[in-house]
């Protein structure tokens, strides 16, 4: 009986350090998140860690030959999976074998000894440590379809023309993703607004994000929510929604892009670039912030304010992944060839 309680604890030892060596690799070149790099592999190898001895009874117990689970395979099981999928498969094939360890050191006489409490902390740590990485991926996904033209419905600067046919517009002429900016304080009259652009942007595989107001962000499972600095701060926000749902932050300065970084954004708005109609009392910060911007966080940056045709490639070059545009595409007639136009002026200057 002891030899086949070694084989199952070789086993389990050798399932757990895989499927952390993997979650390990996706953390620091999927999500290219150090952290959790880090806590993988301090993991993997405190799961593992055992002296020579211990390591040579566990290999002398192996049958790989006689092992009748070799060849048994689940009816229906897919060959091919997406990233987030084999992250959660590995986090449950790395729970399992944690749990087996467990129970497994708690019987008497267990030999080589083990430790119970190692594994169950290691087994609790990993179900946190699932969710963040998970999270990060979703998210990263989706910040990343912010290259090119980010286009801002803003309600005033409309007028009395239909969201869902300038948006159409927006969308033929090749915009990425699509903001609502509401400022009027009509919650009601938002939210159906909000649910038909959404319904709108699914349908074309376009990103959909609220400004301002969580609320209609999560009512209507929104991509993505953006803040200014004086709305919730950033990493509040990120507490509230959903794992998948994106989060942006409009930024000024170096230290309020630093600290929307720390707080949980997935991407940062820095501007004003040039003077703008479309806000009151904006800072005009330029070009050069922008590069500032880019030097010390890494995630995608959206150039905003004052952002036209004639200027979005200054932008593009000074390091923007892509551009913010209110009245350049609302203010004038044709609505989809100024969109062309704009997202043109972006591309030459990258």
């Amino acid at each position: 009986m002891l030899e086949q309680r070694r084989r199952i604890i070789d086993a389990n030892l050798n399932r757990a350090g895989e499927g952390l060596h993997l979650l390990e690799e996706l953390a620091r070149l999927a999500a290219d998140d150090a952290e959790l790099t880090q806590q993988l592999k301090t993991m993997r190898h405190e799961v593992l860690r055992g002296d020579f001895a211990f390591n040579k009874e566990l290999i002398q117990s192996r049958d790989s030959e006689g092992d009748v689970g070799v060849d048994i395979e689940v009816p229906g099981e897919g060959k091919e999976k997406e990233i987030p999928i084999i992250v959660v498969a590995n986090a449950r094939r790395v729970q399992e074998a944690l749990r087996i360890l467990e129970e497994l050191a708690k019987i008497p006489g267990t030999t080589p000894k083990l430790e119970p409490d190692k594994f169950k902390k290691a087994r609790f740590d990993l179900y946190t440590i699932e969710q963040k990485l998970l999270s990060r991926l979703l998210r990263r996904d989706k910040a990343g379809c912010l290259s090119g033209l980010y286009a801002i419905i803003d309600s005033q600067v409309l007028g009395k023309r239909s969201h869902l046919e300038v948006a159409e517009q927006l969308i033929r002429g090749g915009a990425k993703a699509i903001q609502l900016r509401h400022k009027l304080d009509n919650k009601s009259e938002l939210l159906s607004i909000a649910r038909k652009l959404k319904d709108l942007c699914s349908k074309h595989g376009v990103l959909f994000i609220v400004n301002d107001h969580i609320d209609i962000a999560l009512a209507v499972g929104a991509d993505g929510l953006h803040l200014g600095q004086k709305d919730l701060p950033v990493a509040v926000a990120r507490k509230l929604l959903p794992m998948d749902m994106i989060l942006g932050g409009s930024v000024n300065t170096v230290e309020q892009a630093k600290a929307a970084e720390a707080g949980g954004a997935d991407y940062i708005a820095v501007g004003s670039m040039y003077p703008t109609e479309s806000k009151e009392k904006a800072i005009v910060v330029g070009p050069g912030r922008l590069r500032q911007v880019r030097g010390v966080v890494g995630l995608p940056l959206v150039a905003i304010g004052g952002i036209n045709k004639d200027n979005a490639g200054e932008v593009a070059a000074a390091g923007a992944d892509g551009v913010a545009v209110i009245g350049a595409i609302l203010g004038v007639e044709g609505v989809e060839a100024a969109t062309r136009q704009v997202i043109k002026a972006f591309e030459a200057g990258k």
